[in-house]
């Protein structure tokens, strides 16, 4: 079964319920371990970065499913900036094969793959210029 975070689980139950019994319900579980935005943004970091995705998409989209900056800031400082070098790396490789670009279009390209994925553009930089 997919973890909901908080307010993703609040969106959805507000839709047919009053909120301030929903906002009941949401503590209750929370109170007897069943709910955690913790656990969720570390499944959540887990699971897109199993995916080929970088830590700036997968910044935005935890914040989007509204979990605290200060959570999301422990999960993904959890990897280094070589973690997370290497993993980008794995992924052009699969997409691109083991050759360097040639041309300044073939590097644009690569460059917003990678920015598309959630890289830094320092990391694809380096990538790209060496």
């Amino acid at each position: 079964m997919r973890e909901h975070s908080r307010v993703e689980l609040a969106r959805k139950l507000e839709r047919r319920h009053p909120s301030d019994i929903v906002a009941r319900v949401l503590d209750g579980l929370a109170d007897q371990g069943l709910q955690s935005d913790e656990r969720f943004a570390e499944q959540y970091v887990h699971s897109r970065r199993n995916k080929g995705y970088g830590p700036v998409r997968i910044r935005a989209e935890l914040a989007e499913r509204g979990i605290a900056e200060g959570i999301v800031s422990r999960e993904l400082d959890g990897f280094g900036n070589e973690e997370w070098r290497s993993l980008m790396q794995e992924v052009a490789q699969r997409k691109f094969g083991a050759t360097l670009p040639e041309d300044r279009r073939e590097m644009a390209r690569r460059g917003r793959f990678l920015a598309s994925r959630g890289f830094p553009s320092w990391m694809i930089n380096e990538y790209l210029f060496g």
